[in-house]
């Protein structure tokens, strides 16, 4: 919901695509990511949330995937890193 909330400013062709990728990381993300350090995470899972934030990014970037860019290059355009290694990191951050 809040991809659709925040749908306006990311798919404004005026906005740079690295304003957008930021935009992103604080709104977006979070949200995908919320509580995942408890979640008993499962492969499935993670290529759902890697190819859910893929169509995000290539929806920001305007392209499709019959436009045959590789997700290195949009991650690139956008600045930003894979939601997997976020995913990883937000389980091996310890609280003690």
């Amino acid at each position: 919901m809040k991809w659709r909330l925040a749908s306006g400013v990311l798919c404004d062709k005026k906005i740079p695509p690295r304003l957008k990728g930021k935009f992103y990381k604080v709104v977006v993300r979070p949200a995908l990511l919320y509580g995942a350090e408890c979640w008993p995470v499962k492969n499935t899972h993670v290529q759902k949330m890697h190819v859910a934030e893929m169509r995000m990014l290539r929806w920001m970037c305007g392209h499709t995937r019959s436009d045959e860019i590789r997700n290195e290059v949009i991650r690139e355009k956008v600045g930003m890193a894979s939601v997997v290694d976020k995913l990883r990191e937000a389980r091996l951050r310890v609280v003690i």
